[in-house]
């Protein structure tokens, strides 16, 4: 074995600590395509957040003020998306008799 092919070898094993890290992640790294890709691992946690949301249904529990303002605001931007594909679409219809009528 070759100094190049054991350094290699050791660079990866070794893992690299730095004085300011705190362990946080402040991105997801399982990313689909990259090598270490694993897709358990997110089916397990949307497993888990599915069954703690049941969890909570079945039990009677409200949502809290957080997760109403979150669902609130993905439905209110899932009301402009669609009046903004019916208006995209209606300006578009209206330009184009436009240039016919021209």
């Amino acid at each position: 074995m070759s100094l190049a092919t054991s350094t290699t070898k050791m660079a990866r094993n070794s893992k690299k600590q730095y004085e300011d890290d705190d362990g946080r992640t402040i991105c997801d790294m399982n990313v689909d395509g990259m090598r270490w890709y694993q897709a358990e691992q997110k089916r397990a946690n949307r497993g888990e957040a599915r069954a703690e949301l049941q969890r909570k249904i079945a039990n009677g529990e409200a949502l809290t003020r957080r997760e109403t303002l979150r669902y609130t605001w993905y439905a209110t931007l899932a009301g402009l998306a669609v009046v903004g594909f019916i208006g995209g679409g209606t300006t578009l219809f209206i330009f184009i008799l436009w240039l016919l009528w021209k």
